[in-house]
């Protein structure tokens, strides 16, 4: 069986700029007979994430991340289905996703690393397995509960960078349920800013390249910032902690503005941010998703129920085509994507 695959084709370099050309389509031969445990799949979506700048680098700085090698197959997250099985496990037509799902058309992959889903889960729109009821929604809503320390009817002001993208727009609309009186969105453009105002029920949003945003976060948090679910770091980070509460908390999911440069993570802090954070008695906690994956199967359960009654909204960016994979990629990295970026790969 012939299937189109995309390789990695060169290294951006520790401190470069990833481009569409560090990746390369391939077209490969696949045998369809299966070895007991394996199985063939389709690939239906595949997704593009942050942390996956960091396996473009031959050091991911990241001792759960595994690089990705030159001229050999890229994988991340995909969802597919079913098209043969050796595996007792899984029957043909059935639904399946994992993390590590090959960017390729079709694939023989071992049963051992697939998850079975539920279409109903997401009423049938199966990309959101790969965002809202995935590992994005995991991301959101186990770092809201286990480090953002949400009370209901405390009053509390929620900021969330990055707010427009997979993880931010979910993770704003759970501290809206669970509790913040005010949740204010960071995003890059103006379109973005009124999709979280308008379609997400954000109560602000502040536009980064255009407002003068310590004074623009002052005017929509006048009783000062509670949680701070980071996921830019940078100087956005900086200007957010350095108006928010004594004893706050900041959830450190990501720091996307700082994947293109040589340093470690988290990246460095600042001596002016490292004495906001001392004399505050800031909480600022790493958060690893991996690390909760024992309450990953009730935490999908809340996001699914959320997700079909409506109370959780979900943006996408879809771009369709297998060829368009580093192109979809590199324009989530510049913030091209409203909501999850997913690749359609067939029906």
């Amino acid at each position: 069986m012939q299937v189109q695959t995309v390789v990695l084709n060169s290294r951006p370099g520790a401190n470069g700029v990833p481009a569409p050309e560090n990746f390369r389509l391939e077209m490969m031969t696949i045998a369809p007979d299966l070895n007991d445990g394996e199985v063939l799949v389709r690939t239906l979506y595949l997704s593009v994430d942050p942390y996956m700048r960091c396996r473009m680098n031959e050091d991911t700085g990241a001792e759960y991340l595994a690089p990705w090698q030159l001229s050999e197959c890229v994988d991340g997250g995909g969802v597919g289905v079913i098209k043969s099985s050796r595996c007792g496990d899984f029957t043909e037509g059935d639904v399946v996703t994992s993390f590590n799902w090959p960017w390729q058309t079709h694939a023989v992959m071992k049963g051992s690393i697939l998850q079975k889903v539920d279409p109903q889960w997401v009423d049938g729109h199966l990309s959101y397995f790969l965002g809202a009821v995935g590992i994005t929604g995991l991301t959101a809503l186990l770092g809201m509960r286990e480090k953002g320390h949400v009370t209901k009817g405390a009053n509390q002001t929620l900021v969330v960078s990055g707010a427009a993208g997979a993880c931010g727009s979910i993770a704003g609309q759970i501290g809206q349920l669970d509790g913040c009186v005010r949740v204010v969105g960071i995003c890059g453009s103006d379109e973005k800013c009124r999709a979280l105002v308008e379609q997400l029920g954000f109560s602000a949003a502040v536009n980064y390249r255009q407002d003068d945003v310590p004074t623009r976060l002052r005017e929509c948090c006048p009783d000062g910032i509670d949680v701070y679910f980071d996921n830019v770091g940078g100087a956005i980070s900086d200007t957010v902690i350095a108006q928010m509460n004594s004893g706050s908390y900041v959830i450190l999911c990501g720091q996307i503005s700082q994947y293109n440069k040589d340093v470690p993570y988290p990246p460095p802090l600042s001596e002016e941010t490292k004495e906001n954070l001392r004399s505050k008695n800031i909480t600022r906690e790493r958060f690893m998703v991996l690390n909760y994956m024992d309450k990953s199967e009730a935490a999908l359960l809340q996001l699914s129920q959320w997700v079909k009654s409506g109370q959780m909204k979900v943006l996408e960016t879809v771009v369709n085509g297998i060829e368009n994979m580093g192109v979809a990629f590199c324009s989530m990295m510049k913030g091209g994507n409203t909501g999850k970026q997913i690749i359609k790969i067939s029906e």
